[in-house]
């Protein structure tokens, strides 16, 4: 009964919550929204079909010769379906906010884990969850300098800045990024960001990652949604990004992240023996993103570092079965990299042309990597190490809605087996107030 009184809850908070949603034009200047008395309402989803011509066992990495012709499965899905409602009350003061429901919402549901030998466990957010994804109150002093404090998005990476699905090409949001960051990672802190000449900046403080719930597959890609009902700040880290727009259509940037994350839980242990653990994350990635008037490429290139990864490994299998943690070994370094890029065949059409419809050709490619090197004595879980090639098309009717089609091909090594799929989408993100 309490949580569907906490749906409901969070369903009407998303309708009377005051928010503006930030958005930002291919120069970097921030564009004018659609405003009724200073309130802006708006929001995003995704409905998506898959066909996954590869098996479905959660055995398939560990005994990958038994699943060489298990047949494919599909999935249908509601990746995002994202809700924002905001207002704006002058002198600079302006308050944000973001709810989302991934997946369909949230319910109890099972699952089985392919790292713990297809176990059986209950979920109370299988199935989906709501989030509360953005919170912010920001004050604008000058368009050099402004400051905001609440829930935020931490601006490392392409995608955490570009998450809207007409954003990118592909039908579900680059899946190699999305691997081994948090997607959408958004945490609780304070930035400060502003526009100088063709530079923008951000610097965030933020709460830590908490390394227990790091592991082989996601590398620290779980590590931000909090188990409990707070976000745990025993330790803190630094996010910086600065972006350039001096080219007409570019904008190239480059972003980082660094904040330790042992003892970041909510029952650490502070025996002498783990004294010496630090467990430093650090993060470097770069990005770009062109636009033209027929041509769309979007590019960029992550790696991450993880001091202590063989202790925390060792630690963290002796936590309990209760534990968050997935309990799985965990790599010292990762990385993601990936590039797009689409044309769009409309252009050469005058009527379709005049009406702004697009219709984008694409292809893309991503390599990434969550045990891309281990220290001594952790096994490397090759199966986490893949390439993936995208080709698709994009159509957008009108420019906030996008029906997406793509052939995907899941390389990995041997004697993993490939895992290629056929997915279909369709999308929009837009304003809903005039």
């Amino acid at each position: 009964m309490m949580k569907q009184i906490k749906i409901v809850f969070l369903i009407v908070f998303s309708g009377i919550c005051v928010t503006v949603f930030a958005r930002e034009g291919e120069d970097g200047k921030q564009e004018s929204l659609p405003r009724f008395s200073g309130l802006t309402l708006g929001g995003y989803a995704e409905a998506v079909y898959s066909r996954n011509f590869y098996s479905g066992s959660p055995f398939r990495y560990m005994q990958p010769e038994s699943h060489v012709n298990d047949p494919s499965h599909g999935r249908f899905d509601l990746p995002h379906v994202v809700f924002f409602v905001g207002y704006e009350f002058g002198k600079g003061w302006r308050v944000n906010s973001e709810i989302e429901f991934e997946h369909g919402g949230t319910e109890s549901a099972m699952e089985v884990e392919p790292e713990e030998g297809g176990e059986y466990e209950q979920e109370i957010e299988r199935g989906g969850e709501v989030v509360l994804e953005q919170f912010w109150i920001e004050k604008t002093i000058t368009a050099a300098l402004n400051i905001r404090a609440g829930h935020i998005i931490v601006p490392i990476g392409l995608t955490n800045g570009n998450h809207l699905p007409t954003q990118f090409f592909t039908v579900y949001r680059p899946e190699g990024e999305s691997t081994i960051l948090p997607c959408t990672w958004h945490e609780t802190g304070i930035s400060v960001w502003g526009r100088v000449a063709d530079w923008r900046y951000e610097a965030m403080l933020l709460p830590a990652l908490d390394s227990e719930l790091f592991g082989s597959d996601k590398w620290i890609g779980n590590a931000s949604a909090s188990p409990y009902e707070f976000r745990i700040a025993n330790k803190y880290a630094v996010a910086l990004r600065l972006d350039n727009y001096s080219f007409r259509g570019l904008r190239m940037g480059i972003s980082a992240y660094c904040g330790e994350s042992f003892r970041n839980s909510l029952m650490p242990s502070y025996a002498e023996k783990f004294d010496h653990i630090r467990g430093l994350v650090g993060i470097g990635s770069f990005d770009f993103e062109y636009r033209g008037s027929r041509v769309t490429a979007r590019g960029y290139f992550d790696y991450g570092h993880l001091n202590d990864a063989k202790n925390i490994s060792t630690y963290n299998r002796s936590l309990p079965n209760q534990s968050p943690s997935p309990r799985t070994a965990i790599a010292s370094d990762a990385v993601a990299a990936g590039a797009e890029a689409g044309y769009d065949l409309f252009a050469h059409i005058p009527t379709l042309r005049q009406q702004n419809q697009k219709m984008y050709l694409f292809g893309r490619y991503e390599y990434y990597d969550s045990m891309f090197k281990t220290p001594r004595d952790v096994q490397d879980e090759k199966w986490c190490g893949r390439q993936r090639i995208v080709g698709g098309l994009n159509w957008f009717p009108i420019a906030d809605i996008v029906v997406k089609a793509e052939y995907s091909a899941g390389l990995l090594q041997a004697p993993f087996n490939n895992e290629h799929s056929v997915s279909v989408g369709i999308a929009y993100a837009g304003f809903f107030s005039k």
